[in-house]
Formats: C-alpha cells, structure tokens, sequence
C-alpha cells in the first residue's frame, strides 16, 4: 500500500510540471511566472536528486531528476524572457 501512495505521489509531482511546460513550449511566454519561486523551486529538486543519490534511493532520484529536467525548463525559459 505504501509503495502505491509512493508511485502516486511520484506521477503527481512528474506531472504537475508537464501543464506548465507544455503551454510555455507553445507559447514561448512566461509571464506571470515568478523567477524567484522557479530558482527555489529547480534548487530544491537539485538538491532532493542529490539527497537521493546519497541514499541510494533510485525513486528519490527517478522522481527527483525528472521534475528537475522539467523545472530547470521553464525557470531557462524565464530568464531567457526576462
């Protein structure tokens, strides 16, 4: 039961991102989007990779790197609007 609430918390996070990144791909537009919150946020998923790797733990660095690819996306995107 617990790994399921994992593997859903998991695609959850992966694809939160996706709505985001997606319409910023199309659109090339980023208004509204606060970099400071996208520097935090691609920071924070930095980190949760590395804290995985440590432990060893490959759902942490699975779940971790890909929202990482995803975040680092759209806060380039960002400063590149910027």
């Amino acid at each position: 039961m617990i790994v399921a609430v994992g593997v859903a918390a998991a695609l959850f996070s992966i694809a939160s991102f996706v709505p985001q990144a997606w319409k910023i791909w199309k659109t090339r537009e980023t208004n509204g989007l606060s970099t400071k919150m996208w520097i935090f946020n691609t920071t924070a998923f930095a980190l949760w990779t590395v804290y995985g790797i440590g432990l060893g733990k490959w759902p942490l660095i699975a779940t971790n790197a890909i929202c990482l690819v995803l975040a680092a996306f759209i806060l380039i995107m960002k400063v590149r609007e910027d």
